[in-house]
């Protein structure tokens, strides 16, 4: 039988994170591809303490439906730690649970963006966020990325040759390439997109993991009303439980709660008592720490890795935070054909190409370090160095 489609899911790019994992599923394959928090870190007990709470002391509210907003108590959790973290004001009634972060992606697009509507992303830019908003065709424009945030000369010339409906950024230790906004560069983002109509959509999945514990303000604190904000448990809880949240000015909430009224009514409720118990009974900071100082190590493994094995003119970012880095290999290294040597020495990465919507990033590729030990992070360069050096022959 002949299927009429949508005309837009001829538009919308696979996932191509999860077509390489389904070729990593062998034990042998070391995989630096997927962008997974270590489970060795899973607070296994604690939530499961919590989930038994919950069952029993309000199991039968929490296995009913409820508001599309979210649980009450988690959702001041949230606002009060913007003002303790970050200083923002921001009331419990500006903040939806979502299914994770990836949701918020797509709330955002269905309240925002019509066909050939532009929208400004980084270059690279994070994979979810390209597929999230492909759906609803718009027109994506790159802001390239320096060192130290996006390059905002370019970003005030696109804006004034034609301001977007969204410019999707991810401030703090960016996916894929672990680069952080500096404060200055920040105010300078917020600075360019003052007045214009563009919605800042700050995707904050990295925010709390900062190795060096310090956090830097978020793009809302000078853009107050025109910065929506998107956060996850995924990276400091578990990513299993699915709870994310966006958190926006009343008018823009309004335009989500509808959205995500007409998607799926409400998140899991059981879900979102349970991480609310959990906070409520953990010292979630303690734990922050413990992943923060693991990441590190992890971090600084790879990277020590990667000085002994890849060529010495391969280039690499030195990420303050987050799961991921950046590689950029001598021009004329293919990542996506070394892929194909790489998979077949049983280590696995993900070519740089799928993070551009405008072509390019050729050589270069993203390194997940956050899910690997330090023995298969050391096995693992070898061989993605042993892949580099057949490639160049």
């Amino acid at each position: 039988m002949a299927y009429h489609f949508a005309s837009r899911m001829g538009k919308t790019p696979r996932s191509f994170i999860r077509e390489i994992l389904k070729t990593t599923e062998k034990p042998e394959v070391i995989s630096f591809a997927g962008g997974l928090p270590s489970p060795s870190l899973f607070a296994v007990e604690e939530l499961a303490a919590a989930a038994q709470d919950v069952m029993a002391d309000a199991g039968r509210a929490a296995l009913q439906y409820s508001t599309t907003e979210g649980y009450l108590p988690l959702r001041e959790f949230i606002a009060e730690r913007y003002r303790q973290r970050l200083g923002l004001s921001v009331d419990p009634d500006e903040v939806l649970i979502t299914n994770g972060s990836q949701q918020c992606l797509d709330l955002i697009g269905k309240v925002f963006l019509d066909p050939g509507d532009p929208v400004f992303i980084e270059r690279p830019g994070y994979l979810g966020a390209i597929q999230a908003f492909s759906l609803y065709e718009p027109e994506f424009r790159s802001v390239p990325l320096l060192d130290d945030g996006p390059d905002t000369g370019c970003l005030e010339a696109m804006l004034e040759e034609a301001p977007a409906r969204l410019f999707y950024g991810v401030p703090n230790a960016q996916n894929p390439s672990g680069i952080t906004y500096s404060e200055e560069k920040r105010r300078a983002v917020a600075a360019a997109l003052a007045g214009t109509g563009t919605v800042f959509v700050e995707d904050d999945a990295y925010g709390e993991l900062r190795f060096d514990g310090r956090c830097l303000p978020s793009v809302r604190q000078y853009l107050s009303d025109a910065t929506v904000i998107t956060g996850s448990f995924s990276k400091i809880v578990t990513p299993g439980l699915r709870v994310g949240w966006v958190a926006a000015p009343r008018e823009i909430m309004d335009q989500i709660t509808v959205a995500k009224q007409a998607s799926d009514l409400h998140s899991n409720t059981l879900a979102q008592r349970v991480i609310a118990r959990y906070l409520e009974t953990n010292d979630i900071d303690a734990h922050i720490e413990r992943i923060t100082r693991a990441y590190r190590t992890q971090r600084d493994q790879m990277i020590a890795a990667i000085e002994e094995e890849f060529p010495e003119d391969a280039r690499y970012t030195r990420p303050d935070g987050g799961m991921f880095l950046w590689v950029t290999l001598p021009e004329g290294c293919s990542t996506m054909r070394l892929l194909e040597i790489a998979l077949e020495k049983n280590v696995a990465f993900v070519p740089g190409k799928a993070f551009y919507v405008d072509g390019g990033g050729d050589t270069t590729m993203r390194l997940n370090f956050s899910n690997a030990g330090e023995e298969e992070i050391a096995e693992g360069i070898r061989r993605l160095g042993a892949a580099i050096r057949t490639f160049i022959g």
